[in-house]
């Protein structure tokens, strides 16, 4: 009998991103594999069927609970083995859309970062709690990328079993083309001057990634840093106009949807991360694989990938006067870089692709009973 396993999450670029080297080892391994993602869906040859649902960042949006209509339909039709979910909204909807009694598939929910803050909670912290707590019950397995996030599963028994993965692991052979031309050759290529400090964010334009702290942080550094920020998102017009008020516009590059980040990381002198919150973030691995100092708040994932004045340099967040200082170190200590980013390096290749994939693949397989002999 196939084996079928249900993939979810709010956007279909997030499973693009993260996910298709297990869909091909699903597919590789005879099971049947579907995907339910909000849209725009676009392609996913990986997948055996596309369902796309009406999500809705806003956790109160009522197309979410049509999502959730269309996914509890999708779910009494089809007989699933396994399902797994990503991202925190669609994670609580699709257990939602699970029977609260009787047969079910076993679920799986993957935390690519928890969302809400337990130290300082506020309506929206105790919302996305309240949502984890509920649904608690119709999950059998989570999986943490970070040390905080396993710690509080297991603290408020967020489902029977508790593991960790050392994220979804990161294919960095697609940096290497630009990290063998050079840097100089992709600084010329870029356009990026020989005097430049060029410090690099690629990340969506939200307030959980906290663009702004590197503007102000950029108005307290020498004329010769610039800032480059790839990505797009909701707060890209204010960072733009910040940029403006703050007097350093001629100092960043908005550089929009970066197809392929890895010239970028071969031109850059570090790696900079005002985030407020991550899972296990990929721009991090990558510039650490890239051999780049980097300049980061200390955060879960930040703070599971770096040892501060060893591998990175990592300041309070929203902290732009400590982010500049940060920066500044690496400018008055030069030999301080290249120590950095070579120990980056030698830390972050346990979280390539080829070895991460059987660790996470493994841990899916270990939760699904075995078929039943016929």
């Amino acid at each position: 009998m196939t084996r079928r396993v249900l993939f979810t999450a709010s956007t279909a670029s997030h499973i693009r991103n993260f996910h298709l080297p297990y869909l091909r080892r699903f597919r590789e391994l005879g099971w049947e594999v579907t995907v339910a993602c909000g849209g725009p869906v676009g392609d996913l040859p990986e997948a055996d069927r596309v369902l796309p649902l009406p999500f809705r960042k806003k956790i109160t949006a009522p197309a979410n609970l049509r999502a959730t209509a269309l996914l509890r339909r999708e779910l009494g039709a089809t007989r699933y083995d396994l399902v797994t979910t990503h991202t925190a909204l669609a994670a609580f909807f699709t257990r939602l859309a699970l029977p609260r009694s009787g047969p079910r598939p076993t679920v799986v929910n993957m935390v690519h970062g928890y969302l809400f803050d337990l130290q300082d909670p506020g309506f929206r912290d105790r919302l996305l709690l309240g949502a984890e707590k509920l649904t608690a019950g119709r999950t059998d397995l989570v999986l943490a990328m970070n040390q905080t996030d396993l710690e509080t599963a297991q603290a408020l028994s967020l489902a029977p079993r508790v593991a960790y993965i050392p994220g979804v692991g990161v294919d960095f052979r697609r940096l290497d083309p630009a990290l063998a031309a050079g840097r100089a050759a992709e600084r010329r290529r870029l356009g990026v001057g020989e005097g430049e400090f060029l410090l690099l964010y690629p990340a969506e334009f939200s307030r959980r990634k906290d663009q702004p702290t590197l503007l102000r942080a950029l108005a307290r550094l020498p004329e010769g840093v610039t800032l480059a920020l790839a990505g797009s998102g909701t707060e890209l017009a204010r960072c733009q106009a910040l940029a403006r008020e703050l007097g350093v516009e001629r100092r960043v590059r908005f550089l929009g949807q970066v197809a392929e980040m890895g010239p970028w990381f071969a031109a850059a002198d570090a790696a900079v991360s005002s985030s407020r919150s991550e899972g296990m973030p990929f721009n991090i691995m990558e510039a650490m694989y890239a051999a780049l100092p980097v300049v980061a708040t200390a955060r879960k994932g930040h703070t599971d990938l770096l040892t501060d004045g060893q591998s990175g340099l990592l300041f309070p967040v929203g902290d732009d006067a400590a982010c500049a200082r940060a920066v500044e170190r690496l400018l008055r200590e030069p030999e301080l870089a290249p120590r950095l980013g070579e120990a980056a390096h030698r830390a972050v290749l346990d979280y390539a692709l080829d070895r991460v994939l059987p660790q996470v693949m493994d841990a899916y397989l270990s939760a699904v009973p075995a078929p039943a002999l016929v």
